[in-house]
């Protein structure tokens, strides 16, 4: 496992070694500005104090600098939060400042290059005067660093935004081309197609078109060039419909299938592709292990700011030897996209149920609105 400070440690230099950079620049600036005002007023003073004087101000910001943002961070100065947020950063900004003042005083007090009208003033009142004479500055100066934080945290999490995304797409890629898979199975096709020839040679070709019309579709959907990550459950359920009514072909009379998906469940937004493996799960684990007619299950519940889905069947229930949490490469891709799509705020359950069969359930945030993840 990497160490974090062997990952941390040089991407914190960069940091410091950036702001330093910045502060040099700009105290360089800043002291021949000074230099020449100073100059222009006739005066005395030292290079060193003028120095002290102009230069002093940035390098004290830029070790701060760090602080402020952990503070901005801490207390962000966003809407619903201004109230709290302006005091606070106002006070920690005035605070900073007069530090800054108190260092270049005892710099300049050390060093004993103080102006002659500063010596034999008392040292607080000195330092009330640098702090009244920079205030302006330095609450700039808090300001950019506080714009500036927030700035970077905004870029960094767009940066991890669009990671996660790439990931979602790349995840969801993943779910069609094993859903395709499926559906091109040699078996499903052969079986399939061999019931359509059947059903011409009994010249039953209502059914034949029909048949072939809900494979058409079902291909159609997998193979369609869709990024979106969510679709409503009705969407789900409809492309579900299609799958179960070609198996149901494939089946003939075993297969009986129950959809309870009540009205307040249908708009509720869901991972595109999320029931087809948990319906072929079911179909695996129940009627194509069992000669006798077996049952499928869908049912869908909202309840308390939740989106339960549960699919049953009524077979032997799921085999002894452990497979991928019980299911195939589709279950475990299911699983990996819930994870990434809604962290700790769903669940699924693959198991035996005690009265018979397997289940495969599903618990998410019940939303209608834009996907996961969209801004």
């Amino acid at each position: 496992m990497t160490n974090p400070s062997t990952v941390m440690g040089p991407r914190i230099w960069r940091q410091r070694a950036g702001l330093f950079g910045g502060a040099t620049v700009l105290a360089v600036l800043t002291f021949t500005q000074q230099w020449f005002a100073f100059s222009a007023e006739g005066g005395e003073f030292s290079p060193l104090f003028v120095a002290l004087w102009s230069m002093t101000p940035w390098y004290f910001w830029a070790a701060v600098a760090t602080r402020v943002a952990w503070l901005g961070r801490r207390m962000p100065a966003m809407r619903g939060n201004l109230l709290r947020a302006i005091p606070t950063h106002l006070g920690a900004a005035l605070g900073l400042g007069l530090a800054s003042s108190v260092v270049i005083v005892i710099l300049v007090t050390v060093t004993g290059t103080a102006p002659g009208e500063m010596h034999g003033t008392p040292f607080w009142v000195m330092i009330l005067t640098v702090s009244v004479w920079q205030m302006t500055t330095n609450l700039l100066t808090y300001g950019a660093i506080l714009g500036g934080s927030y700035a970077i945290d905004f870029y960094r999490r767009y940066q991890e935004r669009e990671v996660a995304a790439s990931r979602l797409s790349q995840q969801l890629a993943n779910a069609q081309l094993q859903a395709l898979r499926m559906q091109l199975n040699p078996h499903f096709l052969f079986n399939a197609l061999n019931t359509v020839a059947m059903m011409v040679r009994k010249q039953e070709n209502d059914d034949a078109v029909r048949t072939l019309a809900e494979l058409s579709d079902l291909l159609r959907y997998v193979l369609e060039d869709t990024r979106s990550q969510e679709v409503p459950l009705r969407q789900e359920l409809d492309f579900v419909r299609q799958y179960l009514a070609i198996e149901q072909v494939r089946f003939s009379d075993r297969l009986n299938v129950q959809i309870d998906a009540p009205d307040d469940t249908l708009e509720a937004r869901v991972p595109n592709l999320l029931l087809q493996p948990l319906v072929e799960n079911a179909i695996r684990h129940g009627i194509a292990r069992s000669k006798a007619a077996s049952l499928v299950e869908i049912i869908a519940r909202h309840d308390d700011g939740q989106l339960l889905i549960e699919v049953r069947d009524d077979g032997p229930g799921l085999p002894t030897i452990p497979t991928t949490a019980g299911g195939g490469l589709g279950i475990h891709n299911t699983q990996k996209r819930l994870q990434q799509m809604y962290g700790d705020n769903q669940e699924f359950r693959l198991r035996t149920r005690s009265e018979g069969g397997a289940s495969a359930s599903v618990r998410l945030p019940y939303h209608t609105g834009k996907e996961q993840g969209d801004r």
